[in-house]
Order: C-alpha cells, then structure tokens, then sequence
C-alpha cells in the first residue's frame, strides 16, 4: 500500500510541477496546496456546513455575526481545514439552500472561512425541473434529457445555471471546489445511472462546466467529478473527460442498519480501502487530485469510529481531504462529527491530532 502512495504522490507531484510558470491565479495556489497535501500523506478534513450551524445551535443573526462558532472548534480548538456548503435553492432564487441556511450567510462564512486560510467546496441538490420535487425525486427518466439543449426544460434549467454561477461570480476572486452531479452512480438523484443514460450525463456535466468556464468566465472553480462507491464500470464510464474534471473522488457512508445494529466498521472500511486504491490508480493514470468528497457515521455510535475504522482505512491512500457532513441543528441525532459535550468526543481529538490530519 505504501507502495501505491509512493507511486501515487510521485505522480502528483509530476502534474503540479510541470508547468513551470509562477502561480499567479487562486486556483493555482488552491491546486499546489492540495497536490501538496497528496506529496506529503497529509489529508485535510472538512466538515459541512461547520460554520453556519452545529449541534443544537446555529447562527441566528448573520449579517453581525463574526461566525466564530464551530463545533469541530469546540472540540479540537481548530476551524476544520475545509468547510463544506450546498446550492440546493440557488436554482429557484431562493433566499434559503435546502437546509435552510441563507445564501447571505454561506456566502459570508464560506469568503470568512477563505479569510482565515481555509478551503471551501460547494455540492449542489437542485430541485427536479421537470417535476418540480425535490432532487432525489427519481420518478422519471426524462429529466436530464430535458434540460439538454432542444430538451422541454433546457431554456429554464438555463436560468438555474445562471443563477448558480452568479453565486459563485459573488464570491469574488476566490477559488472554491465545486462539485455538481455527484454521486450519480447511486438511484437516488435525477442525474443518477437508472434514469439517465450514459452520454446525458455526460453531456449534463459538460454543459454546466462550459456554461461556467467558457460563457461566465469563472476561472477559479477546481472541478469535482465524485461518484458514490463501490466502484463499477460506470464509476469512469460516465467521466465527462479530462478537461472538465481537476478533482476525482468519491462519496461513501457507514451506514446503521434499520436494526439499530451497524456494520461494525469492518464491511465500510474494506469498501473504501477498494474505492481509494481505485481512486489513486485513476488518479495517476488522469494526472488528477482525489479525494474522500463525503463520508461518516451518522450518530457516531461506535466511540472508536476516527481511529479505529476512517484513519486506518484512509492513512496509506493519497487523498488531500476527507469531509464529513453535517451536524444538524434541528435534527438531534444527524451529525457527523463530535460536538461540545458528546461523550465520543476523544477520538475525535485524537484523530485530529495526528500528524497526517489537517485542520486550519
């Protein structure tokens, strides 16, 4: 394994330096940082919506509020590295992503966040256009085809592009990670493989990086292509191709059962060993950066669950960060990571706290 990692960072590190003109652009630095993360075995971790809310708590008066508060900080006395939000909203003109956080607000935490010498990625849950539920309405096949260009839906879906990259435009010059279609290997999405097909999603991807890149001439955005594991031929068989990926990662959960019993670490921790040794291979052979873009155990039932089942199985694989998602604060039992007072909070610590994890 460790041999793989070798290999692995040698890579990376060929790609980052193989232009050898001075960075000069925030994406550039963004890059370096990562693929330096990758050459040297650390990982950074992230944490979703850490700044906007937590566990039994969430920021009330935005606009005055210096957005201090974490929970990862609470425990471990550091801002996660990188700090995780969702677009889910911005697609209707919402003034509320689809947690209910206000666009005002992720927009000041995450340019707060970059301030202090953090990282931000933006995942994106668009309603449904053709049936106006919500993302993970699936009860139709026709959806991507219709935002297509000559599709029923494409003139609207346009807008929902527009309105999402005058969010980011926002933001100013900053780079961000922005990771949209994700887990598209899964059933659970209108962009996933069981109701579109191969080359829609494809051209889905395509279209919203050309329309940001090429029309809105959105340089700064590193672009996340992160199906959901195991890996299966349509893990890369819906690659949208290299020019419009600079991030290839996956997304996988420890999940408990409805039994109340969970799998014990042991059947999570060998199905990410396998993504992550798919991940670095890939990764060599694409010149790209890799990533663990979602992942935890919801509840943190097992008190060891950081150093005893996610470290071990992450610690040999060139992944430049890990995140965890979110610690709702209106949903006491949906959180990702410890909180002020949560009796497993030790681990926690410790796993931070090791050399190869980095926190702001």
């Amino acid at each position: 394994m460790k041999k793989i990692l070798i290999l692995a960072a040698l890579a990376l590190a060929a790609c980052s330096t193989g232009n050898k003109k001075p960075m000069e652009t925030p994406k550039d630095l963004l890059v370096h940082r990562l693929f330096t993360y990758a050459e040297k075995g650390q990982i950074a971790y992230g944490h979703q919506d850490d700044l906007a809310y937590g566990h039994s708590w969430c920021v009330e008066d935005w606009e005055n509020d210096a957005l201090e508060r974490s929970d990862v900080k609470a425990v471990t006395g550091q801002y996660p590295a990188m700090v995780g939000f969702d677009l889910g909203g911005i697609e209707l003109a919402d003034s509320c992503n689809l947690d209910g956080v206000p666009f005002g607000l992720i927009r000041k935490a995450a340019l707060t966040h970059i301030e202090r010498g953090g990282m931000v990625t933006f995942s994106w849950h668009p309603r449904n256009p053709l049936t106006g539920d919500s993302a993970w309405d699936v009860s139709s096949n026709q959806v991507v085809k219709a935002v297509l260009p000559g599709g029923e839906k494409h003139a609207e879906f346009m807008v929902w592009l527009q309105r999402a990259a005058d969010f980011v435009e926002s933001l100013g010059e900053v780079a961000v990670i922005f990771r949209p279609w994700h887990e598209n290997t899964g059933n659970w999405f209108w962009w996933c493989q069981n109701v579109c097909t191969v080359q829609e999603y494809r051209e889905l991807y395509r279209l919203t990086w050309v329309y940001f890149t090429k029309e809105r001439g959105l340089k700064n955005i590193l672009w996340c292509y992160s199906p959901n594991a195991p890996f299966t031929p349509d893990f890369m068989g819906r690659y949208p191709g290299d020019e419009f990926v600079d991030i290839i990662a996956a997304d996988l959960y420890e999940f408990i059962g409805p039994d109340g019993v969970g799998e014990g670490g042991a059947r999570f921790s060998a199905m990410l060993k396998d993504i992550l040794t798919k991940l670095a291979a890939i990764s060599m052979e694409h010149h790209k950066l890799t990533a663990l873009s979602e992942t935890g155990l919801e509840g943190l039932s097992d008190p060891a669950w950081w150093t005893g089942v996610l470290y071990p199985a992450i610690k040999e694989y060139p992944i430049s960060y890990v995140l965890t998602w979110r610690n709702a604060w209106d949903k006491p039992g949906h959180f990702y990571a410890p909180w002020d007072g949560f009796e497993g909070a030790a681990d926690f610590k410790a796993f931070c706290e090791l050399d190869q994890i980095v926190l702001l």
